[in-house]
């Protein structure tokens, strides 16, 4: 694998304005449809990445997407969907991820 293609794809999807995000979600989200909500928001703003329940019953997820797609995510994961509680959501910029095709559900 070439390094130097994976940092210039980067730099593409800096460029375009894309971001990348890492968060994690508090509250009643694990039994409620949580992951299968964000999974259907994100596909339909464009996004790719995955979301996946954490043990202790936090909801993990990272997106990647226009800046502003993102953003309309993150709002949408604040209210979550309509048997939810969400408490708070933690939200990272992180590094994007030139890989990510989809989004998907993880496993633990």
């Amino acid at each position: 694998m070439d390094f130097r293609d994976d940092r210039r794809d980067s730099a593409k999807r800096v460029v375009r304005g894309e971001v990348c995000i890492h968060a994690v979600v508090s509250g009643m989200v694990q039994g409620v449809g949580y992951r299968y909500f964000t999974v259907t928001t994100a596909l339909k703003l464009g996004l790719t990445g995955w979301v996946r329940n954490l043990m202790n019953g936090d909801v993990e997820l990272e997106a990647q997407g226009s800046r502003g797609d993102v953003a309309v995510l993150i709002s949408r994961m604040k209210l979550g969907p309509k048997w939810s509680e969400v408490s708070y959501v933690v939200v990272d910029e992180i590094d994007p991820m030139p890989a990510e095709t989809n989004f998907r559900v993880r496993g633990y």
